[in-house]
């Protein structure tokens, strides 16, 4: 089954307003930057996604996407969830059968566990709905069709994508995947991030390295 990966991604220059308190505008920019990275390696070694589309009207954002190979749609209008409908439409337009939306600061992302919600059985329409780690956000949707759930990202959307898909009559289930389960928004997550980094090894290489210069440059 034809499967791409849509990111919508805004700029990086207002990247992770939540965690100024702790982090410069330059260091926030370049974990968010780094971050993408890791998640769009990811979703180049998941043998099941054909194709990664990256929706932005940042430079570069665009030129990161381009690098990795990805597709880029520029995108100037404001909001995750007209760029998610956006790429919806590409995927509609380009016969693809299945969509995974996907959030662009979950590094931890692991192909593997990308390859196994890909091959749960299910009917069409269906949508896979996997929460953040405190289960109120959602962090991918996994749609067959691309079209099978209009995309609701935001506070509490979980139980938002979980409601709209019953009212729509389209088969749904939320799934936990660990690897996508950390989003980073807040200090509390940039924290959780540095411990499940600890935990691990391999993965997230250009986010172990942010993280690593973050940490020398507040022991100066």
């Amino acid at each position: 089954m034809s499967t791409v990966a849509i990111l919508p991604v805004k700029g990086f220059g207002d990247a992770k307003q939540r965690l100024a308190p702790e982090l410069a505008p330059g260091p926030r920019r370049a974990l968010a930057e780094a971050m993408f990275s890791d998640v769009l390696v990811a979703l180049r070694r998941a043998r099941s996604i054909d194709e990664i589309l990256v929706i932005s009207g940042d430079n570069v954002v665009q030129q990161i996407a381009g690098g990795y190979g990805a597709q880029v749609l520029d995108d100037q209008q404001e909001g995750h969830n007209p760029a998610a409908t956006l790429g919806i439409a590409w995927a509609l337009e380009h016969d693809i059968e299945r969509a995974l939306l996907v959030a662009a600061d979950c590094p931890t992302l692991d192909p593997a566990q990308i390859d196994e919600l890909s091959a749960r059985r299910i009917e069409p329409p269906y949508a896979l709905i996997v929460p953040d780690r405190h289960g109120s956000g959602t962090n991918a949707l996994l749609l067959t069709p691309p079209d099978a759930l209009a995309p609701a990202f935001g506070p509490e959307s979980c139980a938002r994508h979980a409601s709209n898909a019953e009212t729509a009559g389209t088969d749904h289930e939320i799934v936990s995947v660990p690897s996508l389960a950390l989003d980073v928004d807040t200090f509390e997550d940039l924290s959780a991030l540095n411990a499940a980094l600890a935990d691990s090894h391999g993965g997230a290489a250009h986010t172990r390295g942010m993280l690593r210069q973050l940490t020398r440059s507040r022991s100066r």
